[in-house]
């Protein structure tokens, strides 16, 4: 069939820059008419109008114009489509007389059909209607979310989440459950939606889940660090000189726990740390690179799922987004925001102040804590974790199970508490350990109690004014 300019259907030509070209009743009419409605078929028959019986759209680029470097807003604003999503709402509202399409991925389904029978059937129908409120509706959060984040501050009256399908999954947390994996087109800095796959089996769900925990703690540190991660939760940390060295004792802060890991490493791997990961079960690996030797090293593990970020992982390619936590009925959206710790301005509660090698442990400490499922406590001695008591019911429980899954003596570690010891048990199982500072919010009723506890233990504690829960 030829083609026809617009203009040559409605009799009017485009204008304002193309602003105005497709919203006319030529069309909008001959889309929304009933097909068994005769006062609709009379009425554009009286008009001149022809039905139209197919709409495809190609939406402007909004997405790829916003993604593209040195575009200004002015041509932001000028790819946002107004014809085309009233073409798609219009066509999907009488879906039963018109098909519409939206994508490629739909041509071949659509041409197979006609080609068959002359016409696209009604289950097809059906469900090219809801694809197409599915496409206006995300093309619309995309705008919305970018001009919300330009001119509005605070949370929106609705919360648009943008988003593009990555894959299906096999399964979610458990074999029974069905799950896909989305992405955020517009998400900055180092992420895993944006991390290329290299080898391995297709990442699950829990894959993901762990995977984008580990590139949390790694983007926190400087030196070379290596993240052992298991369930959301690290089962080590530690930083070094090299990160073949930083992996070795990363792994070995509770090997057992390590079995079937998720491993960050916010440097590239060498051959040295591949030798060493491949001597584990490790489900998944993510870093900024793999030197040649040490991506074939790694791909002889048949399973194992190496990704590459392409990007440094590091503080300064963090980007902070609002957090969102689906509730039954409804949904839960918090800032992401991380206050930084000024060891200036750690405020020393008890007699004995920390020395300057404890500050730096402490600090260390804390960066752990805060990626700890609460209540979280965590031993570290240097630059590595030593023990990692996790998401337990009552702190003094996970000050217990810090000491219990040590691997080492703790004896001359520090504490971190992602919260408030509400009762001084905390801080005598610390003494227990060897415990000899630690870093905690503050804020109890009972803190004279537990800094009086610290007191007698000859322990320095210092509080720092925030929270870093973490459920």
């Amino acid at each position: 069939m030829e083609a026809v300019e617009v203009s040559e259907l409605t009799g009017f030509p485009e204008m304002l820059d193309g602003r105005v070209k497709t919203l006319h009743p030529n069309v909008h009419a001959g889309i929304l008419a009933r097909r068994n409605c005769p006062e609709h078929m009379k009425a554009i028959a009286e008009m001149g109008i022809r039905p139209i019986d197919m709409v495809v759209i190609n939406l402007y680029p909004f997405r790829e114009t916003v993604l593209k470097k040195g575009t200004s807003f002015e041509e932001i604003v000028e790819n946002i489509d107004i014809g085309g999503p009233s073409m798609i709402r219009a066509a999907a509202k009488n879906y039963e007389s018109v098909a519409v399409v939206t994508d490629k991925s739909q041509y071949p389904e659509v041409l197979r059909e006609i080609k068959e029978s002359g016409r696209v059937s009604q289950g097809t129908l059906g469900r090219l209607m809801a694809e197409a409120f599915i496409a206006t509706a995300n093309y619309d959060a995309m705008i919305a979310s970018r001009m919300h984040g330009r001119f509005c501050e605070g949370f929106p009256s609705s919360f648009p989440v943008p988003t593009e399908k990555v894959e299906d999954l096999r399964y979610g947390e458990n074999p029974n459950q069905k799950a896909a994996f989305y992405r955020d087109p517009f998400t900055d800095g180092t992420t895993v939606p944006k991390a290329e796959q290299l080898h391995g089996k297709q990442l699950s769900y829990n894959n993901i889940l762990d995977l984008d925990k580990s590139l949390d703690i790694a983007m926190d540190f400087e030196k070379p660090t290596a993240v052992v991660m298991k369930h959301t939760n690290p089962c080590g940390l530690a930083s070094a000189d090299t990160i073949s060295e930083a992996f070795v004792t990363a792994y070995d802060v509770d090997p057992m726990s390590a079995y079937g890991c998720v491993i960050a490493l916010n440097r590239d791997c060498d051959v040295a740390t591949a030798e060493e990961v491949k001597k584990h079960f490790v489900e998944a690996i993510i870093c900024p690179d793999y030197s040649p030797g040490a991506l074939e090293l790694l791909m002889t593990k048949k399973n194992l799922r190496i990704l590459r970020t392409g990007l440094p992982i590091g503080p300064d390619r963090r980007h902070r987004e609002y957090k969102m936590k689906k509730v039954q009925g409804g949904m839960l959206v918090q800032t992401d925001e991380d206050l930084a710790i000024d060891p200036e301005k750690l405020t020393v509660v008890t007699d004995r102040a920390p020395t300057e090698e404890e500050v730096h442990s402490l600090l260390f400490a804390w960066k752990l804590a805060k990626h700890v499922t609460s209540n979280a406590v965590v031993y570290v001695k240097a630059e590595r974790a030593v023990g990692i008591g996790a998401g337990q019911m009552s702190r003094v429980d996970s000050a217990k199970i810090a000491s219990m899954k040590a691997n080492e003596p703790t004896q001359g570690c520090v504490m971190a508490s992602d919260a408030f010891f509400p009762f001084r048990d905390g801080v005598d199982t610390a003494a227990e350990a060897g415990i000899t500072a630690i870093i905690q919010p503050g804020g109890s009723i009972r803190d004279q109690e537990v800094i009086d506890a610290a007191n007698e233990h000859g322990i320095a504690m210092v509080f720092t004014g925030c929270r870093v829960f973490r459920h």
